[in-house]
């Protein structure tokens, strides 16, 4: 796969719209993607765009689930792509991409109903450090960036935060692939640029958000 590629400067972003917006035209010939700027999954489609701008035509067709809108995005728009040709590689990608979903609910799991962390939730994050470590050509899923490390990277940075501050419990700790990860994440910038909300570590510290 090639090397990352990322815009050049901050995207300047439309305001949000509320109940009391003008709604956009439809189907105008304009492309845009609908998102909430705190959503993880909406954040995953985000990642993708970034990562094969400038080209984007849906053609009329709408979608709405965030893994497969990234799929969507890798298969029938220009740029690097997000999946490996290794046959090995895909298997494991559609294998990690099954199982997203089911990381998700066990990690939001111990915030929502304020119990301990357990052991299924350190077992998911164990799974997770020992899918990093699979490959040796790359600090990502699949070595080098793709679909796989969307999918999991809005909610990894979700619950790095939400765990240190509500449950005292650091997700790198002893987990070296997965601080690896986290580092060289935060270097491609197709990702960086869909972080909007400086905010959110000092509103978790408050206990402000999921947990009160």
């Amino acid at each position: 796969m090639a090397a990352a590629a990322a815009p050049a400067r901050k995207e300047a972003l439309p305001a949000a719209l509320g109940s009391a917006s003008e709604p956009p035209a439809l189907f105008d010939g304009t492309t845009r993607l609908y998102i909430c700027y705190f959503c993880p999954f909406a954040q995953r489609t985000w990642v993708a765009r970034n990562f094969k701008v400038p080209a984007l035509e849906h053609n009329g067709k709408i979608m709405g689930e965030s893994l497969d809108l990234i799929k969507y995005i890798d298969s029938n728009f220009e740029g690097p792509a997000l999946l490996p040709e290794d046959p090995e590689k895909r298997q494991f990608a559609d294998e990690l991409i099954e199982y997203a979903n089911a990381f998700t609910k066990t990690l939001y799991s111990p915030l929502i109903s304020k119990v301990d962390l357990s052991d299924e939730t350190v077992a998911a994050l164990d799974k997770i450090e020992a899918a990093l470590s699979k490959f040796s050509d790359g600090p990502f899923f699949l070595g080098q960036f793709s679909l796989v490390d969307i999918a999991y990277v809005t909610i990894l940075e979700r619950i790095q935060i939400y765990y240190s501050h509500l449950r005292s419990y650091e997700i790198t700790d002893g987990r070296t692939s997965l601080e690896k990860f986290i580092e060289e994440i935060n270097k491609i910038e197709a990702y960086t640029q869909t972080k909007n909300d400086p905010l959110l570590p000092e509103l978790v510290a408050r206990d402000e958000l999921l947990v009160r």
